[in-house]
């Protein structure tokens, strides 16, 4: 039977302040799909950027921002060949390419996936998108392996706890730079870091910085950069990678407007002082830069139980949730996790949970 949900949906992208909380019809599961009862939605800095019209994979006209969800089947479509097996009533977390800040939603059952028994709905929602983005970046695309030394960016957000958890599983060596003291001292304190390995960004002061850190770790340069601000930090970083070094970008968050709205002379002034490489000395300085957005594994559905078997046999803890807002202060849980001020993923809690 069609149902009615409530969604944070935005009538066309430009500016946050267009965000509006709806209820609307949701038809009952095609073929291979299931509805899910919400009861989390995990925040990501994708949200605020296809918000804002300044990420390549923003739907055209009126949409429903969000990636992940976590909650409950039920109801369920015709079955499908090679579809898993779904049933009313499973704890699942759910990849939604957009759709996700909705109290219900209709899901093709292969982006839906188990939760283990002992996560809450909360850290279930805060798991795929940042860990399947610190594996394929760390991973996949950065060769990490044991005794490699990694600097991470932005180390203390959602993903960047991630890829610490990775680089910790694999037995890598990482440098974690984070933007405030507040954030160094949750990271000396939550892993074992070596206090030169815990960098607060500070532009100029970064270049001694990471000398530092690599002298305490008696390494000649980086194996490995993973990198979502593309700030100043960038060059310093790139400079220092060590031969057959990769440099993985996977995000601008240096981009990310202060204000509600684009604002375009702003964007223009770090547009053009972005940093510029030369192809031909990477060659001879035998470096990599290499980036994604991982959008296209939601597109590539057949590459997702690899990537989520990877993941699953790294036996990674719950993530960290530092922020949990009610639904209906979506707008300005993302405005806070747009601030940079948050430590951790930021998760939305639907009716009951909430």
């Amino acid at each position: 039977m069609p149902g009615l949900r409530t969604a944070w949906r935005i009538d066309r992208a430009g500016s946050l302040d267009r965000l509006r909380r709806v209820e609307e019809p949701l038809p009952p599961p095609a073929a291979g799909e299931a509805r899910i009862a919400v009861h989390a939605v995990g925040l990501n800095f994708a949200d605020a950027f296809a918000c804002l019209g300044l990420y390549s994979a923003t739907p055209r006209g009126s949409f429903v921002p969000g990636l992940e969800v976590a909650g409950v089947v039920e109801e369920l479509g015709e079955p499908l060949p090679g579809h898993p097996p779904v049933r009313v009533g499973d704890r699942v977390l759910v990849l939604t390419r957009f759709g996700g800040y909705a109290t219900a939603l209709n899901a093709d059952t292969r982006y839906v996936v188990p939760i283990p028994a002992d996560w809450s709905f909360a850290e279930a929602a805060a798991y795929p998108v940042q860990a399947l983005t610190a594996w394929y970046g760390l991973v996949r695309l950065g060769a990490a392996r044991a005794g490699s030394v990694v600097l991470v960016q932005s180390a203390a957000g959602g993903v960047g706890l991630q890829a610490l958890a990775i680089l910790t599983r694999l037995g890598a060596r990482p440098v974690a730079v984070v933007g405030t003291a507040a954030k160094r001292d949750f990271l000396l304190e939550r892993h074992a870091l070596a206090p030169a390995c815990a960098i607060v960004r500070d532009g100029a002061g970064d270049a001694a910085a990471l000398d530092a850190a690599l002298g305490a770790l008696a390494a000649p340069g980086f194996d490995l950069v993973f990198d979502a601000v593309l700030g100043r930090g960038f060059r310093p970083a790139f400079r220092r990678l060590a031969p057959e070094g990769r440099y993985v970008l996977y995000g601008a968050a240096d981009f990310m407007p202060r204000g509600a709205s684009r604002g375009w002379l702003a964007l223009a002034r770090r547009w053009l002082a972005r940093p510029r490489l030369d192809p031909l000395a990477m060659i001879s300085e035998n470096r990599a830069l290499l980036a994604f957005n991982l959008i296209w594994l939601w597109e590539s559905i057949d590459r997702m139980p690899e990537a989520l078997d990877a993941l699953a046999a790294l036996a990674l803890p719950p993530p960290h949730v530092g922020a949990i807002r009610p639904f209906a202060a979506a707008p300005a849980a993302l405005a806070e996790l747009k601030s940079g001020h948050t430590i951790g993923k930021s998760v939305l809690l639907v009716g009951a949970a909430a």
